[in-house]
């Protein structure tokens, strides 16, 4: 059975309402990119977007824009990949645009410092919530947990890039998934 074709203004809309509703930056915009793409839409599984998160954590760029690329191409190709990103950041431009101009004049006043403390709280609890959703599918096993743990420890006390800690951690697990069927 083939796959139904998504258009192309149907991944623009998409990614441009996901665009609309995101405050915080690219980390942000995860959990509603994993909620749309991968529960509403099924564009992607849970373990493709975590390869998406992960790729585009590597990437140069905004990590949401490098996952929204991601799955436009995915789905339609390079065509997709340039709708989902002009969907993604269209919002925001025009966003910005209107905001750049208003925020210096109001940037002092004690109710909108208010208002961004609060929004800031929010965005780390949807990051959170986000990380707990992967932490659930990826952590699976005693190796994925020591992978984990010896990541997490590498970024709370080592000042290198996520990078290194991609690579280390697929090299790691090739060995030790390799390891593991040997043994069996």
């Amino acid at each position: 059975m083939s796959e139904k074709k998504v258009s192309l203004w149907s991944l623009f809309l998409t990614f441009a309402k996901m665009g609309v509703m995101t405050f915080g930056g690219g980390y942000a915009m995860l959990p509603i990119l994993q909620r749309e793409v991968v529960e509403n839409k099924h564009w992607a599984s849970e373990e493709e977007i975590m390869d998406y998160f992960a790729i585009g954590q590597c990437t140069p760029g905004i990590i949401a824009v490098n996952t929204a690329t991601f799955i436009g191409q995915k789905k339609r190709g390079a065509a997709g990949g340039i709708a989902s990103t002009l969907g993604v950041v269209f919002p925001s431009l025009i966003i910005i645009s209107i905001l750049a101009g208003l925020i210096t004049n109001f940037s002092h006043l004690k109710l909108v410092q208010d208002a961004f403390a609060g929004i800031q709280v929010c965005v780390c609890v949807l990051i959170f919530n986000a990380v707990m959703k992967l932490l659930k599918k990826s952590v699976v096993d005693k190796w994925t947990a020591g992978i984990f743990v010896l990541v997490l420890a590498g970024g709370i006390f080592l000042d290198i890039s996520p990078v290194w800690f991609v690579v280390i951690a697929a090299v790691a697990g090739i060995i030790l998934k390799n390891l593991e069927v040997k043994g069996k």
